[in-house]
């Protein structure tokens, strides 16, 4: 069977010791081909050697041009096996890269979800780009030649063991020299790169409030704070890099001076007659060679050491979001959402900013959640849609817990417009079509049930416009109703609408209100959360939420009543004339009453 190498044959891995696995024979491949090119490095020293004992000792030009011809065609082999070795680690990279990118891709946005998107980063992405990059250095060749340095010290001994033994003292320096070199400019390494890791972070955020930066003269303040951690990271570094500098130096004046070593005493033993002549010129380039790989590994130390941070990094990350197994398909949903004593804190955080709700939500009817700035409403609308999970009791969709969805599944059959509006970089066309294939008819179809049509037909290039990542070319309420017919796409049969008219005038509201009114006659749930009320006569359920509690639920006349007889106890002087006028407003701010968990119903 012919082995699949597309990226999907690869995804699978979840670790970077699993993918590697799969790339052990070719790592073998690499080991033997470093095997050959060390041997063939054997060549200039057995070339100085015949050239003086043979050619010239014995006056021998023909003996001379045969050397020659030998020694070319070992160099043409040892070019070709180097590039070989070059282009199975660059293939072994490209491997890597498939096997494990699109599950840190995956990772980036579940985190972003997790932590919010002012932290969201992508370093893990950065992280894997910079392993690959370092297996595609010639820092690492010095990790498969390294271990042929007995055989170069084999050979010494075999031209005289003086020079042998002057090379396993020069070996155990040089590696004397690596370890220092490592345990000095590790901390210090380490240190700077989260130093930067973390100013990069802190700019990134500040960069997405660029107009208000520069609007309110924010600037200096925000570089003054910048420098102070570019500082600290300047420092670490240039400690490590100083110190990384001093023992580059170390290790390459030790080898000139070795080899000039070897020099002198090939000649001390070759005036002794203990060796030829020969043997001085290659007995020093068979040192110079023994010690290329340490010295190498010196100056590359520090690309081993970011790398070995990335590789940590990222089996953490790899770790701390393991992949869920396959999901059994379940029918498409009808829109029902039901909560049990559900409580939802933020992830990373202690804090429970919904505790203890519990609700019914019908199918196909429309749903207002209501309640002051900070009551849990958006907490509540992630737990709904299976975002944030739940750290006890449940919220379930049809039955089932929002969580446990396929999401490939389940996302088609969402609509969700959030409070903070993100369009993506492409046309209008893509972002409602969700980036999938893009259906004419329900793109057009989407549009109009947002009342957003006409708009996107004065566009430049219509419906094919590019808004630009953010959707900067429109203004804030245009996108938010462009956002509106992505949530309205297909129609969903769950529509979770976050403050959808926040940045909405009188004919945008009357557009929504429009739309919600679609989605009901389909018969889709929608889930309405919002200060505004405009959209109450369009209401069949409300749920009132106060401090991360849900006050009151139930359908709306029940709920406008209970609502109105509290109010009229809060406050008896209106009690008159609130009791003789039929409620169509909801206070906004109410005693908080937890509802008892209402029992299952089929």
């Amino acid at each position: 069977m012919s082995q699949n190498t597309s990226s999907d044959a690869y995804s699978k891995f979840d670790s970077f010791k699993d993918s590697i696995a799969v790339c052990k024979q070719s790592f073998v491949s690499v080991g033997v081909f470093s095997g050959v090119i060390n041997i063939l490095m054997l060549t200039p020293a057995f070339f100085m050697l015949n050239v003086y004992d043979k050619a010239i000792g014995h006056n021998s030009l023909s003996t001379l041009a045969m050397l020659s011809l030998i020694t070319v065609a070992m160099f043409v082999v040892l070019g070709v096996v180097e590039a070989i070795r070059a282009r199975v680690l660059v293939a072994i990279s490209s491997r890597l890269d498939k096997a494990m990118a699109p599950r840190l891709y995956e990772i980036c946005f579940a985190n972003a979800v997790n932590v919010g998107s002012g932290r969201a980063t992508t370093q893990p992405l950065q992280d894997l780009n910079g392993i690959r990059q370092y297996l595609t250095n010639n820092g690492v060749f010095a990790f498969f030649d390294a271990p042929w340095l007995p055989i170069y010290l084999l050979v010494l001994f075999l031209f005289h063991p003086l020079l042998g033994w002057m090379g396993v003292v020069a070996a155990v320096v040089f590696f004397a020299v690596a370890v220092v070199n490592q345990r000095q400019t590790g901390p210090s390494l380490e240190e700077a790169n989260n130093f930067a890791y973390e100013s990069n972070l802190e700019t990134t955020k500040n960069l997405r409030n660029a107009e208000v930066v520069a609007s309110m003269g924010m600037l200096d303040a925000l570089q003054s704070r910048w420098r102070v951690k570019q500082d600290e990271m300047l420092v670490a570094q240039e400690t490590a890099s100083n110190a990384a500098g001093l023992y580059n130096s170390i290790s390459k004046t030790l080898r000139i001076m070795v080899q000039s070593a070897a020099i002198a005493t090939g000649a001390y033993l070759a005036l002794k007659q203990e060796i030829s002549p020969g043997m001085i010129i290659g007995g020093s380039i068979l040192i110079g060679r023994a010690l290329q790989p340490v010295e190498l590994a010196v100056s590359a130390w520090k690309g081993f050491l970011d790398a070995k941070e990335q590789y940590g990094r990222l089996e953490g990350l790899l770790s701390a979001f393991p992949r869920e197994g396959a999901k059994m398909a379940l029918p498409d949903i009808t829109g029902k959402v039901s909560a049990r004593s559900a409580t939802i804190s933020p992830p990373g955080s202690n804090h429970q900013a919904v505790r203890n709700v519990s609700f019914d939500i019908p199918s196909g009817s429309v749903c207002m959640v209501l309640g002051p700035s900070g009551a849990g409403k958006s907490t509540l609308m992630r737990g709904v849609l299976g975002l944030w999970r739940t750290t006890s009791g449940e919220i379930r969709i049809d039955g089932a817990e929002a969580a446990s969805y396929d999401r490939v599944q389940l996302g088609p059959q969402i609509g969700y417009l959030p409070q903070s509006i993100e369009l993506l970089d492409g046309t209008v066309s893509s972002n409602i079509a969700r980036f999938g294939e893009v259906c004419s008819d329900s793109v057009v179809l989407a549009a109009r049930d947002a009342g957003v049509h006409n708009f996107i037909l004065s566009l430049p290039s219509g419906y094919d416009t590019v808004i630009g990542m953010g959707g900067g070319i429109l203004s804030p309420g245009q996108r938010q109703r462009v956002a509106l017919a992505r949530a309205l796409y297909k129609r969903p049969k769950l529509v979770v609408l976050d403050e959808p008219n926040s940045n909405l005038d009188t004919d945008g509201e009357q557009a929504l209100n429009e739309s919600i009114k679609i989605l009901k006659e389909v018969g889709s749930t929608v889930v309405v959360v919002s200060h505004r009320q405009t959209v109450l006569p369009l209401v069949d359920h409300a749920i009132v939420m106060n401090d991360g509690v849900v006050a009151d639920a139930g359908p709306i006349r029940e709920v406008t009543d209970r609502l109105a007889q509290k109010y009229a106890d809060l406050y008896p002087s209106d009690a008159g004339t609130r009791s003789r006028k039929k409620i169509r407003t909801l206070p906004t701010v109410v005693p908080v009453t937890p509802l008892p968990a209402p029992t299952h119903q089929d």
